[in-house]
């Protein structure tokens, strides 16, 4: 068998994120890798363990992509978290098939690491500290996570909104109203507004 040729671990990365963008998370295997990078399976196992392994070359590609330099100062501490969350929803807004492989390897991810310790940094000029500051952290990255696949898997937009608003309006009335207004909200303002909403409880 020929000698494959060298692979990065950044091709690599974007092979997997290839296969992920095309047939969505449970269609990255070892073999659909090597498809993309047009070597043998066995050959890809030069380089690369096993998948796991490539999970986290796909986690560190999104995540080190984001920008995690602090914003500037002259804003109010709301407004530069507010910077830093879109930047993590823009670099994996663009590859949403990944973000259950966030939860996994998010211990394991300089990018998210550098990420939290900005933010950490900033809640921490903020006066929150200790306990309020742990949970402060958790909330941020349980918003981005849950928000981001919220907005490409179960949308406002989708058909599920529609199958609630057409709820009986006697057994459900809140509810179906809740959802006939859904409707008017696109993903931006569903976004920001519940971003908003979650760093005015974070008020000291």
């Amino acid at each position: 068998m020929p000698r494959p040729r060298s692979l990065t671990p950044a091709q690599l990365a974007s092979a997997a994120l290839a296969v992920i963008d095309r047939e969505g998370l449970a269609g990255l295997s070892m073999r659909a890798v090597a498809q993309q990078v047009g070597m043998s399976t066995m050959a890809l196992y030069r380089y690369i363990d096993d998948r796991e392994e490539l999970e986290q070359l796909v986690i560190e590609s999104v995540l080190g992509a984001v920008d995690t330099t602090p914003p500037a100062t002259d804003g109010s501490w709301q407004e530069r978290i507010e910077i830093l969350v879109h930047r993590v929803r823009d670099s994996v807004g663009a590859h949403p098939g990944v973000v259950p492989l966030i939860i996994t390897h998010r211990h394991r991810s300089a990018g998210l690491m550098r990420w939290s310790e900005s933010v950490v940094g900033i809640l921490t000029e903020a006066g929150l500290d200790g306990r309020k500051r742990v949970i402060a952290l958790r909330c941020l990255l349980a918003y981005v996570v849950g928000a981001v696949q919220l907005e490409h898997l179960g949308s406002l937009a989708g058909s599920g909104t529609e199958g609630i608003a057409d709820l009986s309006r006697t057994e459900f009335p809140h509810l179906a109203d809740t959802a006939r207004r859904a409707r008017a909200v696109d993903a931006d303002e569903e976004f920001h507004g519940g971003l908003a909403t979650l760093l005015r409880g974070m008020e000291t």
